[in-house]
């Protein structure tokens, strides 16, 4: 082991045992050996045990330690400590400025126990109220966040979508007279992705193109791979102009599409739309070219007409500054009415959800009271008087029946006890759909994408449950969730059950996460007349009415 793999084990171990309160004197010769042995330049390979002992601020206790890393690659000590951390808050000690004081008390305070369960509720607002935290100090926990996720080796498909523009306006900056186009994951809005895909109609690259932001790791005949900044790694495909359109297709589908694709040799063609015809097909939009079932929709010419982002009517699903949300009641309104729609739906979080300052029957009853207010003042918008109510451990959602019937809409999501296996999760689901004052199933699985996996569900079960009692899904479309996942939208629609993209917004800035939505709903074939949320508010409100 190298002297800075040494030093680390020992900045490790005083984190680790930190975060679990033991003796403050040993956690600070700890990080002081980390100090030492990180800045020492003779290896400690080299070194005698006595030698190791005689170095300023080690000492037998640490020397002893420093042998046995040596020796086994290990220290007993720290896996002792490892093994009763969860891996996730061993990963929340490693970033920089974040330290064990503050994973505790996000770990005891939120149950936070990773990296993406953090984010999402910085992003919630949640760390506000904690101790040791504030505003400014959550907005910078964020940006160390997203940066250590940028570092990794997967992506939500919103942080490279920011990216992809700059990489795009990079080589066409070399590439002046050239046909340069996204493809891949990236052209199909993958949840998550592993890098940006381009395509390119030219055999050659200058070399000019690679640069401190661009940098070159390997170069063949059809392909170049490089790093955008940091490490969004980037695969530059090749091709004549001749048959730009045959490299964008292979490249934009996915390969259960592509093995399932008519033609086991395809055309040279600069347009894609040619790779259809040559097939016999109509054309399928990219989003459409993640599964096999969508041939048979273009062979049979019955490809839906995808929603798009105009589309949504209403925002539903969004938080105020009664929960957790950062801006007011007010805010929220008027500028969901701003940007065109014709209603806001507000779910703040019901009263189990002390986590997110969920409402008790009396600020319920004052939110009321002042969504009458502002929809005489902003009609002919309307504000909706909705609630996220939990679905407790049995299944029965929170706030006794008279103060639910007062709701336009109830939204019922799990949010706690979430280690569950498929049978408990979907009993827990099917209980709180049967519930007759539930309009919507929030976020089915309660996942978090590349960060939590979510509970294990029956999800033709709970879908059938939806369509017996009319309860519309929700795919939440927060780029770190988009659940329910877009591949059990077929089903759903199959089965008459209206699907709501909802932002989950805490925030104004959170009403435009619909996009995400939007792009996962068109993977799944959702039509504008499936979408609860493409309806106007007329529409909106009659089919509360008929629910």
């Amino acid at each position: 082991m190298t002297n800075k793999e040494i030093a680390k084990a020992f900045q490790m171990l005083g984190k680790v045992m930190e975060l679990h309160g033991e003796n403050k004197f040993k956690i600070r010769s700890y990080a002081n050996a980390y100090i030492t042995l990180r800045k020492l330049q003779e290896p400690l390979s080299s070194l005698q045990e006595s030698e190791i002992s005689a170095i300023k601020g080690v000492g037998k206790a640490i020397s002893t330690k420093i042998i046995e890393l040596l020796e086994t690659g290990e220290m007993q000590t720290l896996q002792k400590y490892l093994k009763k951390t969860p891996p996730g808050i061993v990963e929340l000690l490693s970033i920089s400025g974040f330290g064990p004081k503050k994973v505790k008390t996000v770990w005891d305070e939120l149950g936070v126990e990773s990296v993406g369960e953090l984010l999402y509720a910085v992003n919630e607002n949640r760390l506000i109220e904690l101790k040791g935290f504030g505003e400014k100090t959550q907005d910078d926990l964020r940006q160390k966040l997203l940066y250590y996720q940028r570092t990794r080796n997967q992506f939500h498909y919103a942080t490279l979508e920011v990216e992809a523009p700059q990489v795009l306006n990079h080589l066409a900056t070399w590439l002046p007279d050239n046909t340069i186009e996204l493809t891949g994951a990236i052209r199909r809005a993958e949840d998550t992705l592993t890098g940006i895909d381009i395509v390119v109609d030219t055999t050659t690259l200058p070399q000019t193109i690679f640069s401190e932001s661009l940098t070159l790791l390997d170069e063949g005949q059809e392909m170049a791979i490089a790093v955008w900044g940091e490490n969004i790694q980037v695969r530059i495909h090749l091709c004549t102009p001749e048959t730009f359109g045959t490299v964008l297709f292979k490249t934009s589908a996915h390969p259960d599409f592509l093995d399932a694709f008519p033609l086991a040799k395809l055309p040279a063609t600069a347009d894609e739309k040619d790779v259809f015809t040559a097939a016999g097909l109509s054309y399928l939009e990219p989003e459409l070219r993640m599964a096999s079932w969508n041939i048979e929709l273009a062979k049979a010419g019955h490809i839906p007409t995808l929603i798009q982002e105009q589309d949504i009517r209403g925002v539903i699903h969004s938080h105020s500054t009664y929960s957790d949300g950062i801006h007011t009641l007010r805010e929220m309104a008027e500028y969901t009415r701003d940007q065109g729609y014709e209603y806001l739906v507000i779910t703040d979080h019901s009263k189990s959800a002390f986590y997110a300052n969920g409402l008790q029957p009396e600020r319920v009853q004052q939110q009321w009271a002042e969504i009458d207010q502002l929809n005489q003042e902003l009609a002919p918008f309307r504000i909706f008087k909705g609630i996220e109510s939990d679905i407790l451990n049995d299944g029965s959602l929170d706030y006794d029946e008279e103060m639910l019937a007062g709701f336009d809409v109830v939204i019922a999501s799990i949010h706690t006890n979430l280690r569950m296996d498929e049978t408990k999760a979907t009993d827990r689901l099917l209980k709180a759909i049967a519930h007759p004052r539930t309009n919507m199933l929030g976020h089915p699985t309660g996942r978090l994408l590349l960060s939590r996996e979510g509970y294990p569900i029956d999800h033709q079960k709970v879908i059938d449950a939806c369509a017996e009692h009319k309860v519309a899904i929700e795919l939440n479309a927060n780029p770190y969730r988009l659940d329910l996942d877009w591949s059990w939208i077929p089903y759903a629609l199959e089965k008459g059950v209206l699907i709501s993209i909802n932002p989950d917004a805490h925030s104004i800035k959170g009403i435009h996460d619909i996009r995400y939505g939007v792009k996962a709903a068109r993977k799944g074939g959702l039509d504008l007349g499936k979408c609860l949320n493409s309806k106007g508010l007329n529409d909106f409100s009659l089919w509360l009415t008929r629910r």
